[in-house]
Order: C-alpha cells, then sequence, then structure tokens
C-alpha cells in the first residue's frame, strides 16, 4: 500500500547561498512522456516488491533452514530503509539532478534484486533485501516530481493519479503476482519478476527524462545531524512497529528501546529541522491547513485500504484454508478496474466546479460502506462472497487518494515543492507500517476476546457437542468474529474522517479546468 509528492521546482537557498537557477522549462512530447511512464513503470515495481517475502517465507525458510522469527526480520529490514529513503531522496534528487538519482536507484534496485535470492545465508540476505529496501524508497518521491513538473497544468491532475496508482493498483497486483510465481515457478522468480520491468523502466528514463546540472555545491549546506538523527529515529520506529505484536510489544526489552529511543531521536530530529536553514522537512508548512490535514486523513486512508487486502486475505486463509493465489481474484477484482477508474477520478477532479473535498466524502462513504457489508461476514463465506464487498473499493480508493493529493499541492508554493514531497512521502510510508501494526494488534486483542468468550459459553452449556476438532473449531469461529470486528472498526475510521471535512480543508480548484 508502496509514490510521491513533490513540485518540482527546487527549494529556496538561503542567504548563504546562490539562488538555484529553475530548470529549463521542456515542452512534453512523446520522448518525455516515454521518460515519465518510465519512471511510473518503476515506483510500481517497486510497490510490487514490498510482499514479495511474506508470500514466499515458507520456501525461505524451508531452502535457508531458519525459523518464523528469522525469517520476519527480513519484512522489517526492507521496510525501514524504504521509509527512510522516501524522507530523504528528494534532498538529494535535487543535488544530483532527477534524472541521475532515478537512474542509480533503478539499477541498484534491480541489481540487488538479482542477488537477494542467491544470497548464501540469512545474514547476507538481509543485507541485500535492506540496501534493496533502500533503492526502493528512493523512487515513489521522483514520480510526482516529473509529473508535476512536467504536465502542463490542465494535465496535471492526471500527474496526481499516476501516484494514487501507486498506492491503488501497485499494492493489490502486486500479492497475486508474487503468489503466481511462488506457486508455479518458484520463490526464486517472486524476487527476479522486477528485473524486466526495471530494465525497461531504466531505458526509458534514460532515454526519455532531460538531464539537469548536478548542484554539489549544495552538499557545502548538508544536514548532516538531521541526517544522524532522522535516519535511525525512523528506523528504529519502523522495525518496532514491524516486529511489536511478534514480541508482545512493551513486554520486549528490545521493542521498548526501539520505539523509546526512535521517539526520543524523533523529537531531537524535528528540532533540528526547525532550526536549520535547509532542512529535509519544513515544519512551517504545517501551518497551511489543507496539507496538515492531507496527512492526517492520508494516514487514516492507508489504514482502510490496508485493511482492504488484509481482512478478507487473512480470513480466506485461516478460515477457509486458501491459498495466496486462490486469494488472487478478491485482490484483482479492486486493482484492474483501476486503470480505467483512476482516470475517471482525475476527469471528475479536474472539473472547476466539483469540489474534490466532497469528492473525497463519498470516497471514504464507499470505503465505509464496503467495509460495512464485510463485518456481516460469516464461517460460510467463500471467495465470491467478498466480491461486492471490494466493487465498493473499485471507485472508493482513487476517490478517496486523489482528492487527498489535490489538496496537499494546491497551496504548496513550488519553492516548497521538495518539502511537501518528503512530507507526503514520508507519511505514506510511515502509515502503511503504523496502520499494519494496529490491525495486526486489533486482530490479536479481539481473537483473545472472542477466544475466551466463546469458551466460557461452551463451560456453561455441559449439553454442548464436544468431538475431537473442538478447539479448531472454536479457533475459526474465533477468527470469523475477529474479521467481523476488524471491519466494522475500518467502518467507524471511515465515518470519522468524513466528518473531519467540512471543519477543516478549504477548498481546492485543479490548476486549470479544461474549457
Amino acid at each position: 500500500m508502496n509514490a510521491p509528492l513533490a513540485i518540482p521546482l527546487q527549494p529556496a537557498a538561503s542567504p548563504a547561498s546562490a539562488a538555484p537557477k529553475a530548470p529549463a522549462a521542456t515542452a512534453l512530447g512523446p520522448r518525455l512522456l516515454v521518460g515519465m511512464l518510465g519512471v511510473l513503470l518503476a515506483v510500481l515495481v517497486s510497490g510490487f516488491n514490498e510482499n514479495v517475502v511474506k508470500i514466499a517465507l515458507a520456501d525461505i525458510r524451508g531452502e535457508m533452514g531458519i525459523g518464523y522469527d528469522e525469517g520476519t526480520w527480513l519484512v522489517a529490514l526492507y521496510a525501514a530503509p524504504s521509509v527512510c529513503a522516501m524522507a530523504f531522496a528528494p534532498w538529494f534528487a535535487v543535488t544530483l539532478s532527477l534524472r541521475r538519482f532515478t537512474l542509480g536507484a533503478i539499477a541498484l534496485f534491480m541489481l540487488l534484486g538479482l542477488l537477494s535470492p542467491l544470497a548464501p545465508t540469512l545474514e547476507s540476505l538481509m543485507l541485500l533485501r535492506a540496501l534493496q529496501g533502500l533503492a526502493g524508497g528512493a523512487l515513489p518521491p521522483i514520480l510526482m516530481t516529473v509529473a508535476l513538473r512536467f504536465l502542463p497544468a490542465n494535465l496535471r491532475i492526471f500527474g496526481l493519479a499516476s501516484y494514487a496508482l501507486t498506492a491503488t493498483f501497485g499494492p493489490s497486483l502486486g500479492t497475486p503476482l508474487a503468489a503466481f510465481w511462488v506457486e508455479f515457478v518458484g520463490w526464486r522468480w517472486a524476487f527476479w519478476q522486477i528485473i524486466p520491468s526495471s530494465l525497461l523502466a531504466l531505458l526509458a528514463v534514460a532515454w526519455g527524462l532531460p538531464q539537469d546540472p548536478l548542484r554539489l555545491e549544495r552538499f557545502r549546506q548538508f544536514n548532516w545531524l538531521g541526517l544522524a538523527l532522522g535516519f535511525p529515529a525512523l528506523s528504529m520506529l519502523v522495525v518496532g512497529l514491524v516486529q511489536g505484536e511478534r514480541l508482545d510489544w512493551f513486554e520486549s526489552p528490545l521493542i521498548r528501546i526501539l520505539l523509546g529511543g526512535g521517539s526520543l531521536l524523533l523529537v531531537l530530529f524535528l528540532f533540528n529541522e526547525w532550526k536549520h536553514p535547509l532542512p529535509f522537512f519544513k515544519l512551517q508548512l504545517l501551518k497551511l491547513r489543507n496539507l496538515s490535514f492531507a496527512l492526517f486523513t492520508l494516514a487514516g486512508v492507508l489504514f482502510v485500504l490496508l485493511a482492504a487486502v488484509v481482512i478478507p486475505s487473512g480470513y480466506l486463509a485461516q478460515v477457509q484454508g486458501y491459498r495466496p493465489l486462490q486469494t488472487a481474484p478478491v485482490m484483482l477484482v479492486v486493482a484492474l478496474p483501476q486503470l480505467l477508474a483512476l482516470p475517471l477520478v482525475a476527469l471528475l477532479c479536474n472539473l472547476r466546479w466539483v469540489d474534490c473535498r466532497w469528492v473525497l466524502a463519498c470516497g471514504l462513504a464507499m470505503l465505509g460502506c464496503s467495509c460495512w457489508l464485510g463485518s456481516h461476514l460469516t464461517s460460510a463465506w467463500i471467495r465470491d462472497d467478498f466480491y461486492l464487498v471490494q466493487a465498493l473499493q473499485i471507485f472508493g480508493q482513487p476517490m478517496a487518494v486523489l482528492p487527498l493529493l489535490m489538496l496537499a499541492t494546491g497551496s504548496i508554493a513550488p519553492t516548497d515543492g521538495p518539502f511537501a514531497s518528503a512530507w507526503f512521502n514520508t507519511v505514506k510510508g510511515f502509515a502503511a507500517v503504523l496502520a499494519g501494526a494496529v490491525l495486526e494488534a486489533l486482530a490479536t486483542l479481539r481473537l483473545h476476546v472472542h477466544s475466551t468468550q466463546l469458551v466460557d459459553r461452551l463451560g456453561n452449556n455441559p449439553l454442548a457437542d464436544g468431538g475431537p476438532d473442538l478447539a479448531q473449531r472454536l479457533h475459526q469461529q474465533a477468527s470469523v468474529l475477529t474479521s467481523a470486528d476488524l471491519y466494522l472498526c475500518t467502518a467507524v475510521v471511515a465515518v470519522v474522517l468524513i466528518l473531519l471535512i467540512p471543519f477543516v480543508p478549504t477548498r481546492i480548484h485543479p490548476p486549470r479546468a479544461p474549457t
């Protein structure tokens, strides 16, 4: 659920340095369009790669002779550098030039994807995955920078839609793709699936994007303290959230150190950003109501979008015994129609008489209605019963994501674009990890509650039919009730976000409505 937001011009230089020259304007043509599509493809492929380890974990454990606990560190050590890269990549893209930085990130991402399944030990695989997470996380902040820099104003909304595509289409399609390779070809091919697409993206970017000059003089003002505080802060928090449920949260000294130490370093990092003349994050931008609202609401929307993937796939696996590939049609019901739904929503939001705030409200209402329908699931539900629940997500997801991008970008000055990119992408990456941790914790809590209640009811009923599979049936029913509760909680989140809309954001018009 792994893309960006940024307005392409460089941030204003501090008084100590000469004002930077804006990149020369480039007319939109076939060559530039190919380059932009190459960036989009690279970001989509990066999203496909996020859940590879989760799908192939059983095969990796069998190949390397490791336990489940060791395998979970592969997930954590990919997520942490990925979120960090989203925070710091905009600065390096401005300094090293957009084209050079993008080509380097794609090439490194592809090379590490080739080497990862060939790693001889768990430690080497962890290192390769961590470096690949760093390269993959650096790609999303490039996509919207490219779209907003090169697209004319009346087409800019479609650049925002390309970002939304990576938030809706990518996560729903990545899991079925990985499951297909693991099921029919071999787990290594789940890693290698990125190579042809990455190579195509590399060629498209190399041919299509214009070359800006290097701006190495920016290193004279580099925020070394910010990097030294921010990188470990985000890494510790992400690893703590990913491993929290497995290690019983604050009962574990390691989780206390990770979350407590990460929070302290984050406070120091934000204080440094407030004072630094050329920060990675410009905290003053949070005074803008629309940006602050968009960042907060984005976290809630990502929780809802992640739940739309996690709950049905978890239910079908635990209750009905489905393998990942068997749940693929449920995911594809949402993923494939995005290719049509997103352009239609973009056309709607590009009309001057359409208020994007109410498009957002309608999208959240559809997501909430979808989750409310899902809360009525029973142990008799199979894959086909989820199609109506998922169908409401087809337009609900883009109608919830695209207006947030309009609200976030519409009130930002061009010179603040890279700062907005850092904010939006970091919140997006971190919120996805946080949403996963919250869903996992809620699922464990409700599963314990329902298991206890079912056992108590059984104990109070001496005529109840036992049998050798009683424990299995109790766990199955508890899993059903837990899935229903998670759907209901997700619906409540969507409703709360709707109630905030009339009080927080101001109306934003599209950059230039079509005549």
